[in-house]
């Protein structure tokens, strides 16, 4: 019996969780979780891929930044629910720029490990924004706008959005290009907000805008009365 075949894949939630370690150091880099698809791929290719809650999708570690996780061992622990990788990892793997996911003190919030690499530029400000905003949900909320509207109420948190909205329309109604510039930004940061509450990462936007590519505007209008 092949190691996938070992997996009680329905026990699981069709979701196992993985380790991943540095093969030479043995140090822990970080946690995440593969279906059978991403099991399969990761052994054919020797290059770690996961499947993403948050995105909804199987990633390759690496496929924005090039920090590629190259496979030297994989194991499985006794009661064949969790996966071990070890790794050589190329660049870092936290997407923060830190060598490891592993880097706050749970106790202290101390962070025991620094920044190696901006990673802004790789991943873009969208990306670094959202998970900027996830960061902040366990931020005082006295010091933190954005802790604030994650742990305050709801419509408070939502009615940002409509008023944001509300400005970005003047402003283009006015054609004050810089004010639609500065009121878009805000939209798009309150949005984001709204989104990591929910725990929505913002590539599954970028992958229903690519769904849409593939069908005209009515036809997607009318695939949604369909439905």
């Amino acid at each position: 019996m092949s190691m996938i075949e070992q997996i009680d894949w329905e026990k699981m939630n069709n979701l196992i969780p993985v380790i991943t370690q540095e093969a030479n150091t043995n140090e822990v880099l970080m946690l995440a979780y593969m279906n059978k698809e991403a099991l399969n791929l990761t052994i054919k290719t020797k290059v770690a891929h996961y499947f993403s809650r948050s995105k909804q999708r199987i990633w390759k570690k690496g496929e924005s930044s090039g920090h590629l996780q190259n496979i030297k061992e994989i194991l499985l622990d006794c009661d064949n629910d969790t996966i071990l990788l070890k790794v050589e990892q190329i660049g870092v793997a936290c997407h923060t720029g830190r060598k490891s996911c592993f880097f706050t003190n749970l106790e202290t919030n101390e962070e025991i490990s620094q920044v190696e690499i901006n990673t802004t530029s790789t991943y873009g400000v969208i990306d670094t924004l959202y998970h900027t905003i996830i960061k902040r949900k366990n931020d005082d909320p006295k010091k933190s706008y954005t802790s604030k509207l994650l742990n305050g109420k709801q419509n408070s948190m939502l009615k940002k959005i409509v008023e944001e909205a509300g400005e970005l329309t003047f402003a283009v109604k006015d054609n004050n290009e810089e004010e639609i510039v500065y009121e878009a930004a805000d939209l798009m940061y309150h949005c984001l907000v709204a989104m990591a509450s929910k725990d929505i990462n913002p590539d599954r936007v970028k992958q229903e805008l690519a769904r849409r590519f593939k069908m005209s505007g009515i036809e997607e209008k009318n695939s949604r009365k369909e439905d």
